[in-house]
């Protein structure tokens, strides 16, 4: 929810999980929250990263690996990495 000026006035607002599009609760806290950096052509952080945010039945399953790879292959064709 938000006022008329656009401020969120809500206490919590929920994540959701990169890979499942599931809430992650409050209650979750197997959940993860991890910034990839990027690097320019030299190999240096330039600043920037992209975050995921892992649900705790991800994690459970022994899947966030593959996850977080797949999450990373598609969003380095948007970033321009290699």
């Amino acid at each position: 929810m938000q006022n008329e000026e656009g401020t969120p006035t809500d206490l919590y607002i929920p994540r959701k999980c990169s890979a499942t599009n599931r809430l992650i609760t409050s209650k979750d806290h197997a959940s993860v929250q991890i910034n990839v950096g990027h690097l320019d052509e030299n190999g240096v952080y330039t600043g920037q990263y992209s975050t995921f945010a892992l649900c705790g039945f991800i994690r459970a399953q022994g899947d966030a690996d593959s996850a977080v790879d797949r999450l990373w292959q598609k969003k380095k064709v948007e970033v321009r990495q290699q």
